[in-house]
């Protein structure tokens, strides 16, 4: 977190007398043996009359002056002979705890902090910087526990409620995150934090329209905040809005080395068949650099949805020199070689791909357009007997079916492929439920004359 709400001299002018509480002592900086048993009201009546000069206190000053100059190595001197001679006082402590933070010694932090708080149970400094400690830690579940003890102590204060948010959130209780958050924003509606994470959480929830109204808050709060821009074109992404690409853009002016933000756009403006601006996209991902395998496919989608069977091919030949045992490019590379009707380049790559990913049934269907189109009717009518293996065949695939077994004259399956054709068309009409129609009625009779 590196991110600590309490400085140790802020600490002292916030809680103004509570070192004096602490220690039982009376304004001034004096301290009386008897000020254990006595009331702040007659501690205040005696400073006026009685000064008595208290080494422990020069301790915590020299203490603090050495904080306050960031000298926090020579502020554990003065500060382990104070409490060598009251453990008791809270404060002191706190101040070794915050120390010893500063210094990046965690486990000793963690320490004083604990015993700050079992001198002091109602010390929310301590436990607030101490789940802070924790959470910069990474120990989240384990920062729980203090972070709520400080939103008790603090309750009209939103930063320990937030940070208690972000623990539990890290730590996988997302509810109760959302429960803190929505605390946060009652008491402050502008907290960008509890906006941000608000609209994570919904977006993680499948509520995109919910986020999306949390970042347009934030980012009336802060308009170039790169996460919140980042996150609203996530959100009308999610909504298919066309107006993402554009808040996808004015998040890359601000980090234009995000690849993955701009693949996320390059995605949108192929979705909104813009795709001469997805490819100046592309080329301006890919300036000065050899193209990635990503990079690769995203430009061969790009071609295929442009009919660019040529570039496509280029493209994906490109993409498998760098991945030659990668299944889909194999696979798509036959599909733009059945688009150009290119039959033999086809088959060879749709069989490379089985090779690769034999279970795959659109490699299996693609091939068994290539065998069909380039008629081959028994290579057809073979991996249709494999995808039948798979799935139930349709409508389609007994309608070519039957034409196969017409071409090979084998009549009677060539009969009982149009009828079932024809039972699952039932009541449509289109040019092949009448071409099945009228070589039904041609096949019965030549197999009625063959009798």
């Amino acid at each position: 977190m590196k991110d600590f709400l309490l400085r140790s001299g802020a600490f002292r002018l916030t809680l103004g007398v509570l070192f004096a509480i602490a220690l039982r002592l009376i304004p001034g900086s004096c301290i009386k043996s008897t000020a254990f048993a006595q009331s702040p009201a007659k501690q205040q009546t005696q400073a006026r009359s009685q000064k008595i000069a208290n080494p422990l206190n020069d301790l915590l000053d020299e203490a603090q002056r050495d904080m306050d100059a960031n000298n926090y190595e020579a502020a554990l001197a003065p500060l382990q002979k104070f409490i060598a001679e009251k453990p008791d006082v809270a404060f002191a402590h706190f101040q070794m705890a915050y120390a010893y933070t500063a210094l990046k010694r965690g486990d000793e932090a963690r320490t004083e902090y604990e015993r700050a708080i079992a001198l002091d149970p109602k010390m929310p400094e301590a436990y607030l910087n101490l789940g802070i400690l924790l959470m910069d830690k990474q120990q989240y579940a384990a920062a729980v526990t203090p972070l709520s003890k400080a939103v008790e102590l603090l309750p009209a204060q939103s930063r320990p409620r937030s940070l208690l948010a972000v623990a539990q959130d890290r730590s996988g209780d997302h509810e109760g995150a959302a429960l803190s958050f929505e605390g946060v924003l009652h008491l402050d509606p502008n907290d960008v934090t509890a906006n941000h994470y608000l609209g994570d959480l919904d977006l993680r929830r499948g509520k995109p329209a919910e986020a999306e109204a949390r970042f347009r808050h934030a980012l009336e709060i802060r308009p170039d905040a790169p996460e919140l821009l980042q996150g609203l074109a996530h959100c009308l992404e999610a909504q298919n809005k066309p107006e993402a690409a554009d808040v996808y853009r004015k998040y890359l002016g601000v980090m234009p080395g995000d690849s993955g933000a701009r693949a996320h756009l390059i995605h949108v403006l192929l979705n909104a068949q813009e795709y001469d601006s997805a490819l100046a996209e592309l080329d301006r991902a890919d300036a000065g650099k050899p193209p990635s395998l990503d990079s690769l496919r995203m430009r061969a989608d790009i071609q295929i949805a442009q009919k660019k069977w040529a570039d496509a091919i280029a493209t994906l030949q490109q993409a498998t020199t760098l991945a030659p045992r990668d299944a889909q490019l194999a696979g798509g590379l036959g599909r733009v070689y059945l688009q150009k009707h290119d039959f033999a380049a086809a088959e060879k790559e749709l069989k490379a791909a089985l090779q690769l990913d034999n279970n795959n049934i659109v490699y299996w269907k693609d091939l068994s357009s290539t065998y069909y189109l380039s008629g081959n009717c028994p290579a057809t009518l073979a991996t249709l007997d494999v995808i039948a293996k798979a799935e139930p065949p349709t409508s389609g695939a007994w309608f070519i079916r039957a034409l196969c077994y017409d071409k090979l004259r084998q009549l009677k399956p060539a009969l009982e492929a149009y009828d079932k054709f024809l039972a699952m068309e039932q009541g449509k009409t289109s040019d092949q439920v009448w071409q099945a129609q009228q070589r039904s009625k041609v096949l019965r009779h030549m197999l009625e004359d063959k009798r």
